[in-house]
C-alpha cells in the first residue's frame, strides 16, 4: 500500500517535471527564433560596408585614383620581375606597369561588384531568396548601384561615368551571384545518393 501510494504521488510530479522541462525547452527555442529574427537584418551589414568602400574609391579624384592604379600596377610588374629574375630596368618596369594599368582597373571594378554581390547574396538566400529571384533581386540591385556610382563619379574632378565601366561591374556581380548559388546548393543540398554505402 504504501509503495502503491508512493507511486501514485511521484508519478504526477514526475509529469510535472517533465511538462516543466519541456516548456524551458520550448521557451528557449522561441527565444532563438525572436533573436534570429531579430539579428537578420544585421547580416546586411557586409554589403552595406562594401557599398561605401565603393562609394569611397569613386570619391577619389582622377589623379588619386590613377594613382592608386598605377602603383599597384607597378607592384605587380615588379613582383613578377624579382620572381622571374627578368632584370628589366625601372624604365621597362614603368612601362610595363602603364600597359597593364587598364586591365588592373578593370580587374578591381569587376572584383570589387563580385564581393558585393556575394555580401547581398548571402542574406537574400537566409531570408529563402533563391534561384532566378535571388539572381534578378541580387543583380538588379548591383546593376542599380553601379549606374548610381558612375553618375556620382560625373561630380568627381577627373573622372567621367562610363557605360563599359557598368556592364564590368555587373559582370563582376553575376560571377557573385553564381557563386553564391553554388556555394549554397553543394553545402545545404545533399545529392540523393550521398547516403548510400
Amino acid at each position: 500500500i504504501d509503495s502503491l501510494f508512493l507511486s501514485l504521488f511521484l508519478l504526477p510530479l514526475f509529469f510535472f517535471y517533465i511538462f516543466l522541462d519541456f516548456s524551458r525547452q520550448q521557451c528557449y527555442i522561441e527565444a532563438m527564433k525572436i533573436l534570429i529574427t531579430l539579428l537578420k537584418p544585421f547580416s546586411f551589414a557586409p554589403a552595406i560596408l562594401m557599398m561605401c568602400v565603393i562609394y569611397s574609391f569613386s570619391a577619389q579624384t582622377g589623379d588619386v585614383s590613377g594613382a592608386l592604379s598605377y602603383k599597384i600596377s607597378y607592384q605587380i610588374v615588379e613582383t613578377k620581375n624579382e620572381i622571374l629574375a627578368s632584370g628589366k630596368s625601372l624604365e621597362q618596369l614603368s612601362q610595363e606597369a602603364a600597359d597593364i594599368e587598364f586591365y588592373v582597373r578593370k580587374t578591381a571594378h569587376m572584383t570589387e561588384y563580385c564581393l558585393l554581390a556575394i555580401a547581398l547574396s548571402f542574406p537574400l538566400y537566409v531570408y529563402r531568396i533563391r534561384g532566378i529571384w535571388l539572381i534578378l533581386l541580387a543583380g538588379i540591385i548591383c546593376v542599380g548601384f553601379a549606374g548610381l556610382d558612375e553618375y556620382h563619379q560625373s561630380f568627381v574632378s577627373g573622372r567621367s561615368p562610363s557605360v563599359r565601366d557598368v556592364c564590368i561591374d555587373s559582370s563582376g556581380a553575376l560571377i557573385g551571384i553564381i557563386l553564391v548559388q553554388l556555394f549554397c546548393w553543394s553545402t545545404l543540398h545533399n545529392p540523393s545518393g550521398s547516403h548510400k554505402k
